[in-house]
């Protein structure tokens, strides 16, 4: 894919404007942020294809004798009592740089721990953090309270069906640091993928129990660059002597970035198909904007700033939930539901992660960083490199024989399902298993289609652009079938 449109320039610029500055919304701005710059013939953003990552020392990896003990959390405050272990802590990854990932990882809540999985999680945006998003609101062991003091079980956790370890990649997101500032202006996928492995080759010194243990990587929204990628400079260093074997089976990712050319244009369709816009603004897209000139028509212009009005007013990462219109902590905790999500969740994270008693409880901040903990980083100042597609890299991926899911919330409309149709639709696989409902408790879960070479593509009905944070039943199905290997549930009956 080559230069973009201004017609794109313009559009992204209204979805980065169409929401306020709060906390609640920084994923749903990071997207929007580095494609604005994408499209910037200046920005200097390296959109060609992820080359392969031959060079990590063994030198990098350094002896962790007795640090898994150090990491391990006794209790988290305001935390109710649960059966398995907690841990967290740093991972250096450049000793020279001073670069650091913080991690947080959740043992099994399960009888057969030993044996079930091990599960890396990672968000997107770039530069959000899996701590905020992945293990506090959508697939942890808890979730927040309203007085972002207290914490309350996730019964749907995905600890059920895994070991799940959290990493806050690259360095400057979260609590994750580098003591070289410079740092921060040179992240982009290719460091980032590298940092990833260094992170896993000591992660596994300093647990190595996990060693030879089955292993999987998901990830949600630009996630879908981060997962494929550090799997692809897994499996290329697997093939070399004297170096760690990590023992990965397949990945898993959701509403995921995948083409730019098609995650565009289905982003677009489904605003049309799902009554976001009118007839006469879709009809407007492809009349008056052009997607091969940076030239713009004032009629284009028009169609954009109807579309900017229609779809103010609503959280265009889940289009039928409602918004957050009182972010203020509660003194008395509100009754909290895992079935309905609050979408003021993320306030409550906030508060949280930036109690002093919640950080040494988790051994994180131990630099006492000189700005506060944030969901998505406000210190990368640039980012380097965002191939325009990844479809090279999910087909050697698949090549090498590992399973691949793709997975896609049906009311997510930033990164939507049709986007995500159109990106498979592009690898041209043959059909192995035609499209057809999945199911849970007797009604419809989603929709699944399944192709050759190991893909299987899945909707979750009902569910935005963090599946597990509005639908955590189906998701942890979803995770229990990908882990297992086995196809979604089918039914026969159709009486």
């Amino acid at each position: 894919m080559g230069r973009y449109p201004f017609f794109l320039l313009t559009f992204f610029f209204i979805v980065s404007s169409m929401v306020a500055p709060i906390h609640s919304q920084k994923q749903a701005l990071a997207l929007s942020r580095l494609y604005q710059n994408k499209v910037k013939g200046s920005s200097a953003i390296d959109k060609s294809h992820f080359k392969p990552i031959h060079h990590i020392s063994r030198t990098s990896v350094h002896p962790q004798q007795g640090m898994k003990e150090k990491d391990r959390i006794r209790m988290l405050p305001g935390q109710p009592r649960v059966s398995f272990n907690q841990y967290g802590g740093y991972v250096t990854v450049d000793q020279s740089a001073g670069r650091a990932l913080y991690y947080y990882f959740v043992e099994a809540q399960h009888y057969s721990k030993e044996s079930l999985p091990l599960l890396l999680w990672l968000n997107g945006g770039p530069g959000c953090s899996s701590l905020a998003y992945g293990a506090m609101v959508e697939l942890g062991a808890f979730r927040v309270h309203s007085n972002g003091k207290t914490l309350y079980k996730n019964r749907y956790s995905w600890n059920y069906a895994a070991n799940v370890l959290f990493v806050e990649s690259p360095a400057g997101v979260g609590f994750s640091y580098s003591n070289t500032t410079s740092d921060y202006d040179k992240s982009g996928d290719s460091k980032t993928a590298v940092d990833n492995y260094v992170f896993l080759l000591n992660w596994l010194e300093r647990f190595p129990e996990y060693k030879d243990r089955e292993f999987y990587i998901a990830g949600e929204s630009y996630a879908g660059h981060y997962v494929p990628q550090l799997a692809h400079t897994i499996l290329q260093h697997n093939n070399k002597a004297n170096q760690t074997h990590i023992n990965l089976k397949g990945i898993l990712i959701g509403n995921a970035v995948i083409n730019d050319e098609t995650d565009t244009k289905g982003m677009y369709d489904y605003l049309g198909s799902h009554a976001l816009i009118s007839d006469e603004t879709a009809d407007g897209i492809n009349k008056y904007c052009s997607f091969s000139s940076e030239e713009t028509s004032t009629e284009c212009e028009a169609v954009n700033e109807e579309i900017a009005r229609d779809i103010y007013y609503l959280d265009i990462y889940n289009i039928y939930a409602p918004l957050c219109h009182n972010s203020s902590l509660t003194v008395i905790p509100r009754k909290p539901s895992v079935v309905n999500f609050d979408p003021c969740s993320d306030y409550y994270v906030y508060a949280y992660l930036n109690r002093a008693d919640v950080q040494e409880a988790m051994h994180a901040n131990v630099t006492k960083l000189d700005h506060d903990w944030e969901p998505c980083s406000d210190i990368i100042s640039r980012w380097g490199d965002s191939p325009s597609t990844i479809i090279p890299l999910l087909q050697e991926i698949m090549a090498d024989g590992l399973r691949v899911w793709i997975f896609s919330g049906d009311t997510d409309g930033r990164v939507p399902v049709t986007s995500t149709k159109y990106s498979i639709k592009k690898m041209k696989l043959p059909v192995k298993t035609k499209w057809h409902p999945w199911y849970l408790d007797g009604e419809v879960g989603g929709y699944t289609e399944m192709y050759k070479g190991d893909l299987t593509f899945a909707t979750v009905r009902g569910a935005g652009h963090q599946v597990p944070s509005f639908q955590p039943k189906r998701a942890l199905s979803l995770i229990k079938h990908f882990l297992a290997g086995t196809p979604l549930p089918d039914t026969s009956r159709y009486d």
